[in-house]
C-alpha cells in the first residue's frame, strides 16, 4: 500500500486548543484552511496577511509529507482584499473546486486540492464558528463526498443490529465499490478520482430511500444500511444503484470517465450477534460480484 493511501479512510479529528492567542493577533484577512480529507483531518491553518507556502519541504509554513505533494507545491497570499492560491509548478497540480488552477482568488467554502489532501477555505466575520461547525460535520460526514463517514456508519450499524436482536426486524446491508478505481487514478490523476467519488456519491444519494444510511466506508468503498428491509427488497435497490451508476456521465476536467460498481447484498441472520457478521457477509458477496466479472450484484 502506498504511503498516501494510508490516509484514505482516516477519521481522527485533531483540534487545536491554543488558537485564541494567535487568532487575536491577526485581524486582516481572517481565514482558515481546514483539512477535510487526508492526513491531519480537522487540522486548521490560520491565514492572514503573511504569505503561506504549502508543500513537502521543511521550509514550508504548512508541511504535508506525502509523495503526491511537491516540495514547494502552492502558495497562499493576501493582496489586501482577498486571498489567492498559486500553484508553484507542482507535479500533480493545485485544484480549486475540482478545477486545476495556476492562480485563483479564494472564496468562502472553496475546496482546495493539494495532492491527496483536500482543504476547505473558510473566511468571514464568523470564521471561528464556521471552523467548529466544520469539525462537527467531519465527525459524522465524509469530507470528500459529503455523505456519512465510516465512524457514523459503524455506530449506526451497531445500534440497528442491537435493536434487531430484540424486535426481530429484518436488516439488510448493501456493500459496493467502484470497479477499477485504481485505473481511474492512474490514468486521469488523483483529483479526477476524487471527482468521480463525489459524483458517484451524489448519484447514489438520489436513489437511496428515506430511512437507509448511505456511507463511505473506505477509499472507493460504500455501504447502504437498510433497517427493516428484507434481502429481496435490498437486492432491488442494489440493482437500481448499479444501473444508475452505469448510466451516469462522470467527468473530470472535461474528460468523460465510464464508471461501474460491483455490489454485494446480505440480510442479518437470526444467529448474528455482532455487526461484523452482517458486514462480512455483504463483503463476501461484493467479492463474489467482482469474481463474476464486476458490474453486477450478488
Amino acid at each position: 500500500m502506498a504511503g498516501d493511501d494510508l490516509f484514505e479512510t482516516t477519521v481522527e479529528v485533531t483540534v487545536t486548543r491554543d488558537f485564541t492567542r494567535s487568532w487575536r493577533k491577526s485581524t486582516p484577512g481572517q481565514a482558515f484552511l481546514v483539512v477535510i480529507a487526508g492526513p491531519r483531518l480537522g487540522h486548521r491553518v490560520l491565514l492572514g496577511e503573511e504569505t503561506l507556502d504549502i508543500g513537502r519541504g521543511v521550509g514550508c509554513g504548512f508541511q504535508l509529507d506525502l509523495d503526491s505533494v511537491s516540495r514547494l507545491h502552492a502558495r497562499v497570499r493576501w493582496d489586501g482584499t482577498r486571498h489567492f492560491i498559486q500553484d508553484l509548478r507542482s507535479t500533480n497540480g493545485t485544484y480549486v473546486n475540482e478545477n486545476r488552477v495556476s492562480e485563483q482568488p479564494l472564496a468562502d467554502g472553496d475546496r482546495v486540492g493539494i495532492g491527496k489532501v483536500l482543504l476547505k477555505y473558510l473566511s468571514g466575520t464568523n470564521v471561528e464558528t464556521a471552523y467548529h461547525e466544520e469539525i462537527q460535520r467531519l465527525m459524522r460526514y465524509d469530507g470528500l463526498t459529503g455523505i456519512f463517514n465510516r465512524s457514523h456508519f459503524d455506530e449506526t450499524l451497531h445500534n440497528v443490529i442491537w435493536r434487531a436482536r430484540f424486535d426481530g426486524a429484518p436488516v439488510s446491508l448493501i456493500a459496493f465499490d467502484l470497479d477499477h478505481f485504481k485505473t481511474i487514478n492512474d490514468t486521469h490523476g488523483h483529483p479526477a478520482g476524487d471527482a468521480v467519488l463525489r459524483q458517484a456519491s451524489a448519484v447514489v444519494s438520489q436513489v437511496v430511500p428515506p430511512g437507509a444510511v448511505f456511507a463511505r466506508t473506505g477509499g472507493e468503498e460504500f455501504a447502504v444500511l437498510c433497517p427493516g428491509v428484507a434481502v429481496a427488497q435490498a437486492w432491488q435497490l442494489a440493482e437500481h444503484i448499479r444501473r444508475v451508476v452505469e448510466a451516469s456521465a462522470f467527468t473530470a476536467e472535461g474528460n468523460r470517465i465510464p464508471v461501474t460498481v460491483s455490489v454485494g447484498v446480505a440480510e442479518r441472520a437470526p444467529t448474528d450477534q455482532t455487526p461484523d457478521a452482517l458486514y462480512e457477509r455483504a463483503d463476501t458477496q461484493l467479492y463474489a460480484a467482482k469474481n463474476a466479472g464486476r458490474n453486477c450484484v450478488r
